[in-house]
């Protein structure tokens, strides 16, 4: 029998208390959104993420049929995966998007590289749930606030020589390098809570013009404090150490593999590896963290500055209507794009070689693909498999996101 090559699915929101609260959430608006469900927003519940890939923690599932996609695409794995998926990104969906909607700052956090990913989970599998590694990239839908990457280091020694900081200080405070800092921040995150209490404390008193370009900082602090206290080294790593950045929507920024990060308020489109592995060293109750040396040792220094977080848009060569734009993170498992049609305006994009998933962020309109009409409204997600063109039409005005590889 041959499969359904376009076919509806259904997300599954969480519940991560950094969420947004009720009908606050873009990501629980959406889940809302789909047919046949019984999922219902409370107001007094928090909706932090909504998954639509096939990992097992919150899988999407056939809308017609309520199967987990994973068990469908392994049903059918040739023509819904494709040959590149099945011989060279481990035959099952190679990616995972979400939505997030963002109250408070997630966890500071890494995801380990591959080598590091495969030893965890050999050695903790219930904490370390695969032994995949999982860059990803975040798309905004709105305002988006979040810390990722290190500055510049000429940017991070100067706030060292301030007072309260000095006690961190290298024994050649001039000469800093990225085993300084390295150093640095396994020092913070080693810290007593009083010493951390203290220092959050005295920084606060600090001018804003001895600051300079980082009098962000005594904005951001009581923020910060009022979301996870003033004993979270946390704080003191983002704020004296990582790139603090504002998006807008359609912007979108690219974390590598160990890249140090964490988002602080907005909603997004996410996207990454197919995994769920993670490092959190903050913005978070102390019992949730992970060893500060294993963090502090699994940095890397590839996001040294905004230039290298920021992710920009590039013409998709799958368009034929330039109503397309791909975002294209240095990595083999996928792209992100993103459609966006005015009122009365069509689109088609080319067959990929694997599979695609796409969500409704906006408006409503029609896609044609394999033979068939497919409604399509804000929160509708559909599966795409490799070789099928579509072709888009909105009468009202229509966004969509779509991961493919």
């Amino acid at each position: 029998m041959t499969p359904q090559l376009v076919f509806q699915l259904s997300g599954t929101c969480n519940h991560y208390p950094w969420g947004k609260k009720g009908k606050q959430s873009l990501a629980a608006q959406l889940c809302a959104q789909t047919p046949g469900t019984d999922f219902h927003i409370k107001d007094d519940e928090f909706y932090s993420e909504m998954w639509f890939g096939d990992y097992p923690d919150f899988p999407a599932r056939k809308l017609d049929t309520g199967e987990p996609l994973a068990d469908v695409l392994q049903q059918n794995k040739e023509q819904l995966l494709g040959k590149k998926v099945i011989e060279q990104l481990g035959g099952q969906l190679p990616y995972l998007p979400k939505i997030l909607s963002i109250a408070k700052a997630l966890p500071l956090q890494i995801h380990p590289n591959k080598e590091l990913a495969k030893k965890l989970h050999e050695k903790d599998p219930n904490n370390f749930t695969d032994p995949n590694h999982k860059p990803e990239i975040a798309v905004a839908l709105s305002k988006f606030e979040v810390f990722a990457g290190f500055k510049p280091l000429d940017q991070i020694a100067p706030l060292f020589q301030l007072q309260p900081l000095r006690q961190f200080n290298p024994d050649q405070p001039e000469k800093w390098t990225d085993e300084t800092l390295r150093t640095v921040t396994r020092n913070l995150l080693k810290s007593d809570l009083e010493t951390v209490k203290t220092i959050q404390t005295e920084l606060a008193k600090i001018p804003r013009d001895q600051l300079g370009d980082a009098a962000y900082i005594l904005d951001l602090l009581p923020r910060l404090q009022d979301q996870y206290g003033p004993e979270d080294a946390g704080s003191l790593v983002a704020l004296l150490c990582m790139n603090y950045m504002v998006l807008n929507p359609g912007d979108a920024i690219w974390i590598p593999a160990d890249g140090i990060h964490a988002y602080l308020a907005g909603d997004i489109v996410e996207c990454m590896a197919r995994s769920n592995n993670v490092l959190n060293a903050g913005f978070c109750p102390p019992g949730d963290r992970n060893n500060a040396d294993l963090f502090a040792d699994t940095l890397t220094f590839k996001a040294h500055s905004r230039d290298d977080v920021y992710l920009p848009s590039q013409k998709s060569d799958k368009s034929s209507k330039g109503k397309t734009v791909a975002y294209r993170p240095p990595i083999s498992e996928f792209d992100m794009l993103k459609m966006d049609l005015g009122a009365g305006e069509s689109e088609e994009l080319a067959a990929s070689d694997g599979p695609g998933v796409m969500i409704v962020t906006a408006g409503n309109g029609v896609m044609h693909a394999d033979g068939a009409d497919h409604h399509l409204k804000e929160g509708f997600i559909f599966f795409v498999a490799p070789g099928v063109p579509i072709k888009l039409e909105s009468q009202h005005g229509i966004q969509i996101h779509m991961a493919v590889v």
